[in-house]
């Protein structure tokens, strides 16, 4: 009897106040959990302002898998030299990396960056292959003032690629990107073509990307002044399947030194079209940019792969240390080719190259979770990475430091060797402290 006018008077006292039963008990649940939630608050922005996020992306899969081949390795030694945490400022943090597949998709790039930015909150973005990963995420970046750190791609086709105007100031201020420019491009090529004789007369293959259209701007004059007579057909679409038009137009121009920046199952695709055209077997010196610098590559195309030259941004034999795992680039190397099963790639140096500077340039500033600070910092940021001097402050436009490029050719491996085909070095007049192997071999 007592208790039910007890529960009167409860219910009585909801209705007095307007709120019912079943209301009061949904408030008071949450307005405990809102205490327990108010109590968790201050450790757990404590916890969060302890930790450094780097987001990572790069291509694994599709069309450009093939210069992410090595990430999953060396980010794994990235993350195992920062197992302990980094202390910056006198304070130690913890560092997490969180990397991403573009699956060679810009638009998926995009996405992921703003994805790592927005969700993630990430302190430092890395991005490396390619102006169809890198432009794309570094203007993500710059939209959303997060520091931005890049590399491997001539740099003009990041810079003039994403609006920047010759002769103007950089709209640039949160990304900043190292890596070889089309001078390194032009002089590398000019000092190893002078090993064979030729008549100088070169063909390009320049797609109608960024890449393309920055070597055909800058690359050809600079060919042009040094005496080559260069013959471009034109521009082309990514993915195209028959050259046959073009391959007649190089044979007509009686071209002997072959060059360009396709990607790598365009030139698999012209090469093999070209043997069968009869105009491969013309072609004293096939110097290859952007496809051909994985074995992969240039074993699918079989006997036609040998004697391939390029251009080398990161070889075993480089004499730099990197800073973040304090590992030579030949034990790097060796690693790599210890834990995958797989021959060494360029890649494999250069996406160490991009972690080194931007652990280091972190390490520099007095608070690494400072965006602004950050990048600040790498605006003027010097450093040796695996890839050789990172230099900011003396870059050819704000915002960007070149790296040095070297003559290299793919050859026939020594007898016993586990791998088909050999890398050496056949000029280093971008980089005199880069030991030569080798004497450049006509093609053929």
């Amino acid at each position: 009897m007592s208790s039910g006018k007890q529960v009167d008077r409860q219910t009585s006292g909801f209705a007095r106040t307007g709120v019912s039963r079943r209301d009061f008990v949904k408030r008071a649940a949450v307005g405990a959990g809102g205490l327990a939630i108010a109590s968790r608050i201050p450790s757990a922005f404590a916890q969060a302002s302890d930790v450094i996020k780097i987001g990572f992306v790069s291509p694994r899969t599709g069309p450009l898998g093939a210069f992410g081949e090595g990430d999953p390795y060396v980010l794994g030694l990235a993350r195992k030299a920062l197992t302990k945490g980094l202390t910056v400022g006198g304070k130690k943090y913890k560092v997490e990396i969180i990397d991403r597949d573009s699956q060679s998709d810009p638009a998926r790039a995009s996405q992921l960056a703003k994805g790592l930015i927005n969700s993630d909150n990430i302190d430092l973005m890395l991005v490396t292959s390619t102006p169809e990963v890198v432009n794309p995420v570094s203007d993500a970046c710059e939209a959303a003032g997060v520091p931005c750190v890049s590399t491997t791609v001539p740099w003009e086709a990041w810079y003039f690629g994403r609006g920047a105007k010759p002769g103007a100031p950089a709209p640039f201020k949160w990304t900043y990107h190292f890596s070889y420019g089309v001078a390194q491009f032009a002089n590398a090529y000019i000092s190893m073509w002078k090993g064979v004789p030729t008549n100088k007369k070169v063909g390009v293959m320049l797609p109608n990307d960024a890449d393309g259209n920055a070597l055909r701007a800058h690359l050809i004059p600079m060919l042009e002044k040094a005496g080559y007579i260069v013959f471009d057909p034109g521009g082309y679409e990514d993915g195209t399947t028959d050259y046959s038009t073009q391959i007649e137009k190089y044979k007509n121009a009686n071209v002997q030194i072959f060059t360009g920046v396709p990607i790598p199952p365009d030139f698999a695709t012209f090469w093999r079209q070209s043997a069968q055209l009869g105009f491969a077997k013309t072609i004293k010196i096939q110097s290859i940019g952007k496809t051909g610098l994985f074995p992969a590559q240039i074993e699918a195309l079989g006997r036609l792969g040998y004697n391939i030259a390029g251009l080398c941004y990161w070889h075993p034999t480089f004499p730099y240390k990197s800073p973040l795992t304090g590992e030579t680039s030949r034990a790097l190397a060796d690693g790599y080719e210890k834990s995958s099963g797989k021959q060494w790639n360029q890649q494999v140096g250069g996406t160490q190259s991009l972690l080194d500077a931007g652990v280091e340039a972190l390490k520099a500033t007095s608070d690494p979770r400072n965006k602004a600070e950050v990048a600040k910092r790498l605006s003027h940021f010097k450093i040796t990475t695996t890839v050789g001097v990172v230099d900011w402050s003396k870059g050819p436009v704000p915002n960007v430091a070149t790296t040095a490029l070297t003559g290299d050719q793919w050859i026939k491996a020594r007898p016993g060797s586990k791998y088909k085909l050999d890398l050496v070095i056949i000029d280093n007049s971008e980089d005199p402290n880069v030991p030569v192997g080798a004497k450049l071999q006509p093609y053929g």
